[in-house]
């Protein structure tokens, strides 16, 4: 007969009432239980998180380019307008794909805000969790960063902050030094070993100028394009059907329509390049496809049976990023 385990009595924890700060999953609970916090009262809160939000960039302008920096882009910078204007004492606010230690947001030296866009979130609202990182960095003491935490659930959303009408227009950088404007010279270690990292794993990545939110990248074996489209998924595969079908998917000798991602509520199609096609030679055959699929968009007969089969198969190729 199997020996039967001891039982062992659940440890209390060892906290007082009130908020028990965010940590890592890994990290002891602070409560003083002894578990992982994913095990203790990171498992409420988890629980305790909004309705998950497919879109959450949805209603503000550059929602595609939004989707493309949170989940393609390594390195990028675009400035932020806020309704009513910016608050005394905060001269510019930022997004910025990545902040140095993955801080949620920093509050510089000059009071500037950077918020960070590619950053676990505590919520299914990705927007309220973006929204209550910024209100916070807005007024934190100048030189320092603004922790995790959890967000209410009738917080103010980006859409809620952000002027509408405020152009989105997004910087991509080679690298990182954004982080540490005046001089690389001047960052404490800590800020120098991350900023050394990210500059190593980012992937070289152009945005297109002649179409919105498409995304030349290049890697070791193939060069990509990734194209973050606002159009509705069922209309976009039928769309992009047609195209494949008729053999005009492509941008030009040596390319193809190999797949797509799905990436909060959006679309992004991808095309594999030639290593040797650069950001630069994308842009007319990007721009030439964009007519073509603009014409595919409005057709409305019924697909034919070698149009049905090439949706099929883009449809099986096709990954979920959030």
């Amino acid at each position: 007969m199997a020996k039967k385990r001891p039982q062992t009595k659940a440890v209390k924890p060892q906290t007082n009432s009130g908020e028990i700060p965010v940590v890592g999953a890994r990290e002891p609970c602070p409560c003083g239980s002894g578990r992982r916090y994913k095990a203790c009262h990171g498992r409420a809160a988890a629980h305790a998180v909004t309705e998950l939000v497919q879109r959450p960039f949805e209603g503000l302008a550059g929602e595609c380019d939004w989707v493309a920096l949170r989940e393609l882009v390594p390195a990028a910078t675009v400035p932020l307008a806020l309704k009513g204007g910016l608050p005394e004492g905060v001269p510019s606010v930022t997004l910025a794909t990545v902040l140095p230690m993955a801080w949620p947001a920093l509050r510089r030296d000059d009071g500037s805000v950077l918020l960070g866009l590619q950053n676990d979130t505590s919520s299914g609202d990705l927007s309220r969790d973006l929204a209550d990182t910024l209100s916070r960095a807005l007024t934190a003491e100048p030189g320092t960063p603004v922790a995790a935490q959890r967000v209410p659930a009738d917080g103010p959303r980006l859409q809620d902050l952000l002027d509408e009408n405020a152009a989105f227009e997004p910087v991509v950088h080679p690298g990182f030094e954004f982080w540490v404007p005046d001089s690389a010279e001047n960052a404490t270690p800590e800020v120098t070993a991350s900023l050394e990292r990210a500059n190593a794993a980012a992937i070289p990545t152009v945005r297109l100028s002649g179409v919105d939110s498409a995304y030349w990248c290049e890697t070791p074996e193939k060069n990509h394009l990734r194209w973050v489209m606002p159009h509705p998924e069922e209309q976009l595969l039928d769309a992009l059907a047609r195209l494949h079908a008729a053999g005009t998917s492509s941008l030009g000798e040596g390319t193809r329509l190999v797949g797509s991602f799905r990436a909060h509520g959006l679309m992004v199609p991808v095309w594999d390049l030639p290593s040797g096609m650069g950001a630069e030679e994308c842009e007319k055959p990007a721009a030439e496809l964009a007519e073509r699929l603009a014409a595919a968009l409005a057709a409305d007969a019924p697909l034919s049976a070698e149009e049905r089969r090439a949706r099929g198969g883009l449809t099986n190729r096709q990954v979920t990023l959030s």
